[in-house]
């Protein structure tokens, strides 16, 4: 969803009317007022517009600000988070939490010989953004980047140095159908004590439905994804994009009035 409030910094900024934006995007006026009031929501095709007019990337208009370079930092402890009234789109990370979930799936799936690191970085993907779309609320809220082979948690790589460091976590490297194959061995067993039963419910959905899918299967589906397609090249992928999905890979259900 479009903060509308940023829609119309935006529009105020460039010295535009709102006559000449619903022009631009083929709605009437009232439709346009309606849209920065906050009442009705930009299409996909309609925000690609506004993004173009204003010179920003979709991700930057959905998430309501300029994308920032990403700086990683490995800390135990649980970034304290105010409580706020809207979604936001800026990655609540919870290195605790992560270290767990991943844990939690390898104790679950990580023993199939699919499972490498590129099927990882798909269930993770898959875990926080379906999560987010279906309850508006972030589970681990890592940063995932656009790549060839799909989304990619930049997090990842100095998480599992922290853990092997710690003896928490063991990388090995293998073959799977004459390919390098790195994959990763659980040291201890996961502290589900950090997730709700919501959140462990929603995880082992996610891997009863994709764990089996080789890399180039998860992959391919990932391309298909909205917030996929819409990052650009080395750049982060909206959480709030996730409302923008199609019927190929949104798991929500919407009422027919959200549609």
């Amino acid at each position: 969803m479009i903060k509308h409030t940023f829609l119309l910094e935006l529009r105020k900024n460039q010295g535009v009317s709102q006559a000449f934006m619903a022009e631009k995007i083929g709605l009437s006026r009232a439709s346009y007022i309606e849209i920065e009031k906050g009442a009705k929501e930009l299409t996909l095709s309609q925000a690609n517009q506004v993004a173009e007019i204003f010179h920003i990337t979709l991700p930057e208009l959905i998430s309501g600000e300029k994308i920032s370079s990403i700086k990683v930092s490995i800390n135990d402890v649980a970034e304290k988070k105010e409580k706020q009234e809207m979604r936001i789109d800026v990655p609540q990370k919870n290195l605790k939490k992560f270290k767990e979930v991943l844990l939690y799936v390898l104790e679950k799936v990580g023993s199939k010989s699919n499972v490498g690191m590129t099927v990882i970085y798909k269930l993770l993907y898959f875990i926080d953004f379906d999560y987010y779309e279906k309850f508006e609320e972030q589970l681990i809220g890592a940063t995932y980047i656009k790549n060839h082979y799909g989304p990619t948690p930049v997090e990842f790589k100095k998480i599992v140095e922290n853990m092997e460091t710690k003896g928490e976590l063991e990388t090995v490297r293998s073959k799977y159908f004459q390919h390098d194959q790195t994959k990763y061995l659980p040291r201890r067993e996961s502290d589900i004590s950090v997730l709700n039963a919501k959140e462990i419910k929603h995880i082992d959905e996610v891997l009863s439905r994709l764990s089996d899918k080789s890399a180039t299967e998860l992959s391919d589906y990932s391309h298909k994804d909205v917030p996929w397609i819409t990052a650009e090249d080395g750049r982060p992928l909206s959480y709030e994009s996730v409302f923008y999905r199609t019927k190929d890979t949104s798991v929500r259900e919407y009422e027919p009035d959200q549609l």
